[in-house]
């Protein structure tokens, strides 16, 4: 690695209970440095995978609501076995902190940001990314129910984001990555927008699952993405199937979430053709 800076990220690893592991990356994917204990393959496979998932993140942002300098936070993926969080850590840089399930959130995001800032006099920048620009099209009328929508509204989760104050869309993806279904008052191309990103954003966590911890029945349970403007979710639904949804900053995340997952037991009986997928898979 160029310029290892591994020996500035053991402040995490000491100092937080419970945190297990440390990569900067920059955002084409190569290691700037980590902590002990990971091999060098490993290493890469994260930083590679890290680097997807945070260009995939900040293009999501107009499936919250078009905004004209959307900006990206953080993107944290839970599993059964642990935590992964992701931020910017400056210009064309990003921390990757793994920690067990019972690690205290709140205490490893202030290690995380502490570090961003000591690092900044190590890297090109100070810490601020930009969301990219959706692609062209993308974002459109995000409330704009075409023609097009007819057959793919489901109930249930329309029931959640009326009742939720905050509460913006929903897509459910089959486990071909294809749209099953989605909210009223969303367009037909952001939907399909969508669904491609968050494929990627499913595939790019479950890479991610041996940063968290080695466990042979590991789970991935969700992907939480942090806007400056709002918040996006990826959870596992019955069957393979995804469940994304997006909410203003101020929702009540907890309410939003228990609805979710209550839509999602619902949504087990739904069915729908799901387009050249076996019924065995």
């Amino acid at each position: 690695m160029t310029t290892d800076l591994s020996w500035m990220l053991t402040d995490i690893v000491t100092n937080v209970p419970k945190a297990r592991h440390v990569v900067l990356l920059s955002a084409d994917g190569i290691p700037r440095g980590a902590t002990d204990g990971l091999l060098e393959r490993d290493v890469e496979t994260i930083s590679a995978a890290m680097a997807g998932m945070q260009s995939l993140s900040r293009a999501t942002a107009h499936f919250i609501e078009p905004v004209e300098d959307p900006q990206w936070h953080q993107t944290i993926i839970e599993f059964s076995h642990g935590w992964i969080f992701l931020i910017g850590a400056g210009q064309g840089a990003y921390l990757a902190a793994a920690a067990e399930p019972d690690v205290d959130i709140q205490q490893i995001s202030f290690r995380m940001h502490r570090l961003v800032a000591r690092l900044g006099n190590n890297l090109t920048a100070p810490p601020r990314v930009e969301a990219e620009e959706p692609p062209q099209g993308a974002a459109g009328t995000a409330r704009d129910a075409g023609a097009d929508r007819s057959g793919l509204v489901l109930d249930d989760l329309d029931e959640v984001i009326a009742d939720v104050r905050g509460a913006r869309h929903a897509v459910l993806l089959g486990v071909n990555g294809l749209p099953r279904g989605a909210t009223s008052g969303i367009s037909r191309d952001l939907v399909d927008t969508i669904s491609a990103a968050m494929t990627g954003i499913h595939a790019y966590s479950r890479v991610t699952s041996r940063f968290a911890g080695v466990q042979d029945d590991a789970g991935w349970r969700q992907t939480v993405i942090e806007f400056q403007h709002g918040w996006i979710f990826l959870i596992a639904a019955s069957g393979g199937s995804l469940l994304a949804a997006a909410a203003e900053h101020d929702t009540d995340i907890e309410e939003f979430t228990t609805r979710l997952h209550q839509a999602v037991a619902r949504l087990g009986e739904y069915r729908m053709p799901r387009e050249g997928v076996r019924s065995d898979v």
